[in-house]
C-alpha cells in the first residue's frame, strides 16, 4: 500500500510520470512474492496446504502465517524467515524506483518528508506505512466514532489484500449524506447495531470487475455475474464480521444481498475510497436504519431456476439452491466432476420448494440466507413434502445460531462458504450414504 500511495503522489506532484510508476510498481510485484509461495519453494509446505489455509482465510480473519502455525503446519522461527525472505516494502519500492526512474535515493528521501507533511503522518505511521502493516494502518485512514465501522473497513481491506490485488492504497474515511454510482452490490446486518456493508463503482473504471474475478478465479465480462461476485465477496466478509463479534457477545445476522445500477446512496454513512490496481472503488458503511442503497434494486432475468438431464449413471440427483449464481455454478461444476447429476438449480426458498415438488431428488444443497423465502423456512417445507428429505444447508461464516436452527428442523449437515472441493464432496458423500 505504501508503494502505491507514495509512487501516486510522485505522480501527482509530476516528479515522475504514470508509466514509470506503473513500472516500478510491477518490479516491486514480481519481487515481492506471497508467502505461500515462497514456503512451497522452500519445501516447507504443499500447495494442497497453502490452498488449505487460503481457503481458512475465507473463514477467519487471520494472516496466513498465524494460520499456518496454528495448524502446526510452520513454526515462529520458520514464519520469521519467510517475512524475511519476502522483503521490506519500502526499500523494495526505493530500489524499483531508482531502476525505473532518474530518482536517486537521496531525492526520494527528501521528497517522502513532503509526503509525510502534507498527509499529516506521524513517524508512527510512516513507520507502519513503510512496512505494509495494515492492522496498524487501518485506525489511521479508516477512524469512526463507531469502532464497528473501523473494524468492518478493516476486515474488507484486508481481505482486498488477500484474495483480490496486493496492488492497491485507501483514502481516509469520510462521513457523507449522498453517493451517486453506477453500480452497488451490498450486504444488512441486523443486530444490536444495525449495519449496512457496500461496495460502489462510481463510474465503468473495471473496479468490479477486478474484483469479482480475482475473487472468484474466473475472468467475469459479463455485467450480472460481476455483480454477483461482487455481491458474495460483500457475504464473506459480512459472515466473517458477524462471526469475529459472536466471539463478542455481540450476533449479529445477514439479510440477501443486494444489487443496485445508476442510482445513489442517500442518508448518513461512510465512505472509504479504495483503488485496487489504478481503480476506484468506494466502501460504503453505515450504522443506521436511515440509509437508502438505492429506490430500484437491480435484478437479473438470466438469474432463474433452471431443470438440467439427469444422467443414467450418476452417483446421484442434486438439487442446488443459492441466490449467488456464482456459488452455484461452482457448486455444480465441482459435483458434476465428482460424478453427481445436478437436476435442477433454484434461485430462493419458493424456487427450491417448487423444484423440489416437482424434480425428487436424493439430495437439497440449500442456502440459508436468500431472497423471498430463506432457507430455513424453505427446509421445513421441502422436510414437509418429504420427511426423509437430505438436506445440507449451505452458510457464510458467522451464522452459527441459523446453523443450529436448520439442524434442530431437520438438516443432515451444514457447508460453510467458500466452498472447500474437499469438504463439499465428503459432506455430500456422508449425507447420501447415511
Amino acid at each position: 500500500m505504501f508503494s502505491q500511495l507514495f509512487g501516486t503522489y510522485l505522480v501527482e506532484k509530476q516528479i515522475i510520470t504514470k508509466d514509470e510508476y506503473r513500472a516500478a510498481i510491477e518490479k516491486q510485484l514480481s519481487v515481492r512474492v506471497k508467502l505461500g509461495t515462497i514456503a512451497i519453494a522452500d519445501g516447507l509446505l504443499s500447495e494442497e496446504d497453502v490452498e488449505m489455509i487460503n481457503q481458512l482465510q475465507m473463514q477467519f480473519d487471520k494472516r496466513f502465517g498465524d494460520i499456518a502455525q496454528e495448524k502446526g503446519l510452520l513454526t515462529a522461527e520458520q514464519i520469521d524467515a519467510l517475512l524475511a525472505k519476502q522483503g521490506n516494502p519500502y526499500m523494495q519500492f526505493t530500489q524499483s524506483l531508482t531502476e525505473c526512474t532518474e530518482l536517486t535515493a537521496t531525492v526520494i528521501d527528501k521528497t517522502l518528508a513532503a509526503f509525510q507533511k502534507e498527509h499529516g503522518f506521524s513517524d508512527a505511521d510512516m513507520t507502519a506505512l513503510k512496512a505494509d502493516d495494515l492492522d496498524a494502518l487501518i485506525p489511521v485512514f479508516a477512524c469512526a466514532a463507531n469502532p464497528l465501522i473501523t473494524e468492518l473497513a478493516g476486515l474488507v481491506v484486508r481481505n482486498i489484500n488477500r484474495f483480490v490485488s496486493r496492488d492497491f492504497y485507501i483514502g481516509r474515511i469520510r462521513h457523507v449524506k449522498s453517493l451517486p454510482y453506477s453500480a452497488l452490490a451490498g450486504q444488512k446486518l441486523t443486530g444490536s447495531t444495525n449495519l449496512c456493508l457496500a461496495l460502489a463503482e462510481e463510474s465503468s473504471d473495471q473496479a468490479f470487475s477486478l474484483i469479482a474475478g480475482n475473487f472468484s478465479g474466473v475472468a467475469q465480462n459479463d455485467a450480472i455475474d460481476t455483480l454477483d461476485a461482487v455481491c458474495e465477496f460483500i457475504n464473506v466478509n459480512n459472515g466473517l464480521f458477524a462471526s469475529d463479534q459472536s466471539e463478542h457477545d455481540n450476533e449479529f445476522e445477514l439479510e440477501p444481498v443486494f444489487a443496485y445500477k445508476d442510482q445513489s446512496v442517500e442518508g448518513d454513512f461512510h465512505i472509504l475510497p479504495i483503488f485496487i490496481e489504478d481503480h476506484k472503488v468506494t466502501l460504503v458503511i453505515a450504522d443506521n436504519d436511515a440509509v437508502k442503497p438505492g429506490t430500484t434494486p437491480y435484478h437479473s432475468s438470466s438469474n432463474e431456476k433452471k431443470v438440467y438431464e439427469v444422467s443414467a449413471d450418476a452417483k446421484g440427483s442434486i438439487l442446488v439452491v443459492d441466490d449467488s449464481r456464482m456459488s452455484r455454478v461452482i457448486l455444480k461444476n465441482l459435483l458434476e466432476e465428482e460424478g453427481y447429476s445436478v437436476v435442477a438449480e433454484a434461485t430462493n426458498g419458493e424456487e427450491a420448494v417448487e423444484m423440489f415438488e416437482q424434480h425428487p431428488v436424493d439430495l437439497v444443497t440449500l442456502d440459508i440466507t436468500m431472497p423471498k423465502m430463506d432457507g430455513i423456512e424453505a427446509l421445513q417445507k421441502i422436510l414437509a413434502v418429504n420427511a426423509d428429505a437430505k438436506v445440507i444447508m449451505i452458510t457464510a461464516a458467522g451464522q452459527q445460531s441459523k446453523v443450529l436452527e436448520a439442524l434442530k428442523y431437520g438438516a443432515k449437515q451444514f457447508i460453510t462458504k467458500p466452498f472447500e472441493k474437499d469438504v463439499v464432496l465428503n459432506s455430500i458423500k456422508e449425507v447420501l450414504d447415511k
